[in-house]
């Protein structure tokens, strides 16, 4: 990835981390990797683990940010969310939102937008 795309995937990732913190989420991790994938935020609401995937674009192209998320990309991010439980050795309630911000820096947040059984 060229130094373009990822100062604007870290500027999103910013941008969703201060917007979801503001609306009461706790962060506990950024950028989660595994081989299989990466996790750009994981937070807390109350008792459930928030999986979040950042999604930003430069283009007026965007729809509403799951759009852009592949069958093979929920995936990576239900085998990454995975991982990361089973090193929590915990099976707290869970669930998937992604953040989608547009070039004019508008935010659209899809609390639960898919399901680890979803596939």
């Amino acid at each position: 990835m060229s130094a373009r795309p990822q100062r604007i995937g870290a500027a999103a990732e910013q941008t969703a981390l201060d917007y979801l913190q503001a609306a009461g989420l706790l962060l506990i991790e950024r950028n989660f990797r595994i081989r299989r994938g990466e996790i750009d935020l994981v937070m807390r609401d109350n008792a459930e683990i928030v999986f979040v995937e950042v999604r930003a674009r430069d283009t007026g192209h965007f729809g509403d940010g799951i759009d852009s998320i592949t069958r093979a990309k929920r995936h990576r991010l239900i085998a990454a969310a995975s991982a990361w439980l089973q090193r929590q050795r915990s099976e707290p309630p869970t669930r998937f939102d992604v953040i989608g911000l547009d070039q004019t820096g508008q935010i659209t947040w899809i609390r639960d937008a898919f399901r680890a059984d979803d596939g």
